[in-house]
């Protein structure tokens, strides 16, 4: 395959494919051809609705299904650009990201309702795709002509958001050359091809879905299946029933799939291949083990300015060894850190894979300062080069005038028995600076014995005074990203005052 082929490139070859498709969780199937068919009904419908003298930026507020992956077809037909939306905004604010990013109307599905008064533009049209107008409206361009529009490698094919974790989301701009050659590199690399399925069940408006999924399915010729919400309980019924060989995956959905109860005949399924980031270490090998498939965890974000890749010696908690062109620095002297020492991951050679924020000049700017591309990762290696992610640069944490990072933390509380997740954050210390907080999320009816917490926290040899958390929340659920990111803030903001119970942990 040519390095340079476009996501329209791709798609040509499948305009006349009879022999495999597209599945949904309700049970329906297309083929390629018929869904290649649908999107171009859809690019007209669309094309229809949109003044060509502005940007052709259609928002999108819908989950995982057959209509989302006909409108990333008619994205790579029509040269029209899906805006991918955090639907964990509401209101004004979410209202604020669509004006940012151009869009001229928005497609949803769903309770538009829970998106809260105010969520679009004034003005703005918001079509129900579920609703008989639109049927009726697409139904008017049902056998358009199938035709791909010339496109480029640097040409724009999709706007993503950021999560927002940390600050207000940023629409990435994410170029034909961005979905096309990861697709491409994954597909060859795990060896995918025609006979085999694709299992998508993460967000479809984020780049992990689309890059490491869609795009791979495409890029291999492989059919697809769609689920429309992630659901840990039918993640092994779905790959028996659509046959899937290839998962994609991004943040904690491994933990939840392991906090089901296991089954004697976990390892009877036609899986092959996971591939993702942001898997607690502890889960890769287990999650492989019991359910027989081969895990490849690998580290980036959707910006794609930098990225790292496991490899078979990389240790136990270790994102991979540090690449060529990537530094970890000191966030004040810019110089780069020792072995041991946490500091800023970047990328000395330039923004990597980055192509920029749409409309947002300033954040961009801050983002390639000094000309190279700064992740805004905290990261340290160790000393045979490994590194090992330390959390973000809006987590640090200032515990008695020392630095911390809240992921190396993290990863020891997960070592504590049935934690599905453990978060750290910073509450304000009484003096100054800030104390350790943790909070755990237990399977429901698990008892939390604060005594036996502390003996199991003093019984870990990598676990620092200053990094013992001073207090420890246990729920069932955290508030969380559609893509299972933890939203920190909210967790310092509530501290103490929270609706779990909260325990202290003296040192």
């Amino acid at each position: 395959m040519s390095d340079e082929q476009t996501v329209t490139d791709l798609l040509v070859r499948l305009a006349d494919v009879d022999d495999r498709g597209i599945h949904a969780d309700d049970g329906s199937y297309s083929t390629w051809r018929q869904h290649i068919q649908d999107a171009a009904d859809l690019a007209a419908a669309c094309k229809a609705r949109l003044d060509p003298a502005k940007p052709p930026h259609i928002g999108v507020l819908l989950g995982n299904t057959p209509f989302f992956s006909s409108l990333l077809v008619a994205a790579a037909l029509a040269g029209l650009v899906p805006v991918g939306l955090n639907p964990t905004r509401r209101g004004e604010a979410l209202a604020r990201d669509i004006q940012k990013a151009d869009c001229q109307f928005v497609l949803a599905d769903g309770d538009l309702q829970s998106y809260g008064a105010g969520f679009v533009p004034e003005g703005m049209a918001v079509v129900d795709v579920g609703s008989s107008a639109w049927a009726d409206e697409l139904g008017q361009f049902r056998g358009s002509p199938v035709t791909f529009a010339p496109s480029h490698f640097d040409d724009l094919f999709m706007l993503i958001f950021t999560s927002g974790t940390s600050g207000d989301p940023k629409a990435v701009r994410c170029t034909h050359e961005k979905v096309a050659f990861p697709g491409v590199m994954l597909a060859e690399r795990f060896g995918l091809g025609p006979t085999d399925t694709c299992y998508l069940s993460m967000p479809l408006f984020h780049s992990n879905a689309v890059m490491a999924g869609w795009a791979v399915a495409v890029a291999a010729g492989a059919s697809i299946a769609l689920r429309r919400k992630f659901s840990a309980s039918q993640f092994i019924p779905d790959v028996r029933r659509f046959n899937a060989t290839y998962a994609n995956y991004v943040g904690k959905p491994m933990s939840y799939i392991l906090a089901t109860p296991a089954q004697p005949d976990d390892a009877d399924n036609p899986l092959r291949i996971v591939y993702g980031n942001e898997a607690a270490p502890r889960d890769i090998d287990r999650f492989a083990q019991r359910f027989g498939v081969i895990v490849v965890d690998g580290f980036g974000s959707t910006e794609g300015g930098v990225n790292i890749a496991r490899t078979p010696d990389t240790p136990e908690g270790a994102l991979g060894p540090l690449p060529e062109g990537l530094e970890i620095i000191d966030v004040q002297t810019g110089q780069p850190c020792p072995p041991g020492v946490i500091g800023e991951l970047v990328n000395l050679t330039g923004p990597g894979n980055f192509r920029g924020y749409y409309n947002a000049p300033d954040a961009e700017t801050e983002r390639m300062t000094g000309g190279i591309y700064h992740s805004g990762d905290l990261a340290y290696r160790d000393d045979a080069g490994y590194v090992h992610f330390a959390g973000r640069l809006g987590d640090w944490m200032r515990v008695d005038g020392e630095n911390l990072g809240t992921a190396p933390i993290e990863r020891v509380l997960m070592r504590y028995p049935d934690v599905t997740e453990a978060v750290v954050y910073p509450i304000p210390d009484p003096s100054v600076g800030d104390r350790v907080m943790a909070a755990l999320v237990l399977p429901e009816g698990t008892d939390f014995d604060p005594a036996a917490f502390r003996e199991f926290l003093a019984a870990q040899n990598d676990l620092g005074p200053k990094q013992w958390p001073s207090f420890v929340r246990v729920s069932t659920a955290l508030p969380s990203t559609e893509t299972f990111k933890i939203i920190k803030r909210r967790l310092s903001a509530e501290a103490l005052e929270c609706a779990d119970p909260v325990f202290e942990i003296p040192r």
